[in-house]
């Protein structure tokens, strides 16, 4: 396991609270490692306990597919926390499916809810406390994939489409209160789920298959990657940049 360097010169989230969602594994789990050592006060979720918390590190399990969770996971962050001044709205994934038209209706419903309007009910609850503070930072964690829009992952990435839309006009709208939203795009990264849908794509009969080409950096990303990419984007570091897509994928994908 990578961690970030813990020294004074990376400890600029000192007195800053932040709430991951998806934060027990894979990229979550390193944005997670990144904002304890740079300080912050860190509560994460997800639906299981199925990684390691860091110790320091507040863990409420919550399904964010819903209004009702996303209401308990703020009142549990608002007991924990005393109040939110970063928000990673990280939890998603999806599965393949054969054909984009093979995804049934549930599932649209189910990507929309736990890729996009997961983002949406958080930030309805959390940013009103950044704007009256006129202080804060939000990341969405979208999808480098998005542009391809490759026909098994459709509603995954149509999701992740509206994510981004969605975070333009909330930074803009926040912008004048102090508050800035920006999203992250990951590329193929090495994760235990990036894993398990790649080997889902390839199992599908008639499907396209899993993408074996190597970006043009040489390597595939790593978890690291991208939460050093987030932790820029919640620090004072990015004080004038908001309502920004940062697509860190090796130079895998077309902007």
């Amino acid at each position: 396991m990578t961690t970030t360097k813990n020294n004074a010169e990376t400890r600029d989230l000192a007195g800053k609270r932040a709430l991951v969602t998806g934060g027990s594994r894979g990229i979550g789990a390193a944005i997670v490692r990144h904002l304890l050592d740079a300080g912050a006060e860190v509560l994460t979720t997800a639906r299981s306990k199925t990684g390691t918390v860091p110790e320091g590190v507040a863990f409420v399990e919550a399904d964010l597919r819903t209004r009702a969770g996303a209401e308990a996971l703020a009142e549990a962050a608002q007991a924990a926390l005393g109040g939110v001044d970063i928000l990673v709205n990280n939890a998603g994934g999806a599965r393949p499916f054969r054909h984009a038209l093979a995804i049934p209706d549930e599932e649209w419903q189910d990507q929309l809810d736990l890729n996009y309007l997961a983002s949406v009910r958080l930030d309805s609850l959390l940013t009103p406390g950044m704007r009256e503070r006129r202080s804060g930072a939000v990341v969405h964690v979208s999808s480098a994939a998005v542009p391809t829009s490759a026909p098994p992952f459709l509603h995954y990435t149509a999701a992740k489409a509206a994510l981004q839309n969605y975070s333009r006009g909330l930074a803009l709208e926040l912008a004048p209160f102090g508050v800035r939203v920006n999203a992250v795009s990951p590329g193929r990264t090495a994760t235990p789920g990036g894993e398990a849908t790649r080997e889902q794509w390839a199992r599908l009969e008639e499907g396209p298959g899993q993408d074996t080409t190597t970006p043009p950096l040489g390597r595939d990303g790593r978890p690291d990657d991208i939460a050093d990419a987030v932790l820029f984007l919640v620090s004072d570091r990015s004080s004038w940049l908001t309502g920004r897509n940062l697509t860190v994928d090796g130079g895998e994908f077309p902007v």
